[in-house]
């Protein structure tokens, strides 16, 4: 017998937690099956949460000694100065308090929690197998996909969550390593290499890719490389593995395929993640995955299956927890009937490396290539005064504009904090706002905001100039 649902949702991540909120808003009966003993999903047991979290401790270990210029000597002298599991023990308390809060969020809202594995039986039936075996029968009206992915490991990397680690695995080191190689160059990537860099320990990237977290503006990954290598890390791009293997006694050997020959105590293998789609039994229901392994969606998240929608990780990127989220509220909305109104553009992007870099709208390659021109306001950090005070060196702002230098098309941002100036940007972006709003208004002094009226008076300075009769 089975039991009925208006609303399936299948992983209990950031997306499916915001989909099965958004469908008992309405005053509709949602169910929620996630396999993971706790809810969360990766974002919250191995991903997000915890890399956060570590982030914020090395932060707050190294930040003296940039706040205070050095006055009162060095704040860290490297990695045998840090103990790893009481750093760890800080993450456990921090995604143990985050589990409590989601989990009385889901019982106070009414949505029904189911433990275990879920698999389509028909396009509106799912089975949920628990640990025990018992079996359970869920239908629904509206069935939404959120499974999530996991750690992309190539055959030609032996992972063995010891010397060889993923992103999953990295968390449970017990101590720092003195030297890490850190493989890709992608958010996940470069987020760990600036933490562990931070934290003194010895870092490497390597990336077939000539910069990192390639998406992003030119310019902000500039930035963040600069700060990155003057913390002592290296990055290699262009650069390709042609084997990677544990030495069996105190490191990692990986060489390049140009030749060169790289030692390192701990490698991290972050190429890369893959959608959990193993155990759907899709062809149930109907849905297919393409050559990528991922399911392909319409504008609202809607698979090809008009009734079953597919959100997060699972469709592909930009894969991070704010879109994911987003893309959970927006299925739900969609099979409601309600407004669907934000653009998927002015979602932002956060990259939380050492120091941030975070990205709303359009960049100025993108705004060239779609409009045919753009004017660009830059602002840096040390030009203001908060950042002066902060000893934020490596920052910049920068404004987007259209070739006129009226219409604000998209915000870019490196530097410490990027991650909520952004959402200034977004603001304006989202109400239609010109350029001169950031003129015309009053910022708080000294604050690091400040730094959109700089860049909007760049913009204002590279007009009238242009506007000026030439003598």
């Amino acid at each position: 017998m089975s039991t009925a649902f208006d609303f399936v949702v299948i992983g209990g991540g950031p997306a499916g937690q915001k989909a099965a909120i958004q469908a008992v808003k309405a005053g509709k009966s949602a169910a929620l099956i996630e396999e993971q003993p706790g809810i969360g999903g990766e974002c919250v047991q191995r991903g997000t949460i915890p890399s956060k979290t570590l982030r914020e401790t090395a932060l707050a270990l190294t930040i003296f000694q940039q706040k205070t210029g050095g006055v009162f000597g060095t704040a860290l002298q490297g990695p045998t100065d840090v103990q790893l599991d009481k750093l760890m023990a800080r993450k456990d308390d921090v995604i143990a308090a985050h589990e409590r809060y989601m989990g009385e969020q889901m019982r106070r809202n009414g949505v029904v929690r189911f433990h275990g594995r879920a698999s389509f039986t028909s396009p509106h039936d799912v089975d949920v197998v628990n640990v025990r075996g018992e079996r359970q029968h869920l239908s629904g009206d509206v069935v939404i996909i959120a499974t999530g992915s996991r750690p992309r490991t190539p055959p030609e990397i032996p992972v063995d969550h010891e010397n060889i680690l993923d992103s999953d695995s990295i968390l449970s080191m017990m101590y720092l390593p003195s030297s890490l190689c850190v493989l890709g160059a992608g958010v996940i990537a470069v987020e760990y290499a600036s933490i562990f860099a931070a934290l003194g320990v010895k870092v490497v990237v390597v990336d077939k890719g000539e910069r990192p977290v390639p998406f992003l503006d030119a310019e902000l990954t500039t930035v963040f490389t600069t700060a990155f290598e003057r913390a002592g890390g290296r990055f290699l791009g262009g650069r390709s593995t042609s084997s990677v293997a544990w030495d069996g006694i105190d490191s990692v050997v990986i060489e390049l395929a140009d030749g060169e020959v790289l030692r390192a105590e701990k490698v991290l293998c972050a190429l890369g993640r893959v959608a959990r789609s193993e155990g759907l039994a899709l062809n149930n229901a109907g849905v297919s995955v393409n050559a990528r392994g991922l399911i392909e969606v319409d504008g609202w998240c809607r698979t090809a299956v008009p009734h079953i929608y597919a959100v997060g990780d699972i469709i592909g990127p930009p894969s991070l927890a704010s879109s994911s989220m987003e893309q959970g509220r927006r299925a739900a909305r969609h099979a409601l009937g309600m407004d669907v109104s934000t653009a998927a553009e002015l979602i932002p992007v956060g990259v939380y490396t050492m120091p941030e870099m975070s990205s709303v709208g359009l960049s100025e390659a993108d705004a060239i290539a779609r409009h045919g021109g753009a004017m660009v306001g830059r602002a840096r950090f040390d030009e203001v005064a908060r950042g002066q005070i902060a000893g934020s060196r490596d920052g910049l702002l920068k404004i987007v504009a259209d070739a006129n230098g009226d219409r604000l098309l998209g915000v870019q941002i490196v530097g410490e904090g990027a991650c909520e100036l952004i959402h200034v940007g977004q603001i304006a972006l989202l109400a239609g706002l010109g350029v001169d709003v950031f003129i015309d208004n009053i910022m708080n002094f000294p604050t690091l905001a400040e730094a959109y009226r700089v860049a909007a008076l760049d913009i204002a300075g590279k007009i009238a100039r242009a506007a000026a009769p030439r003598a």
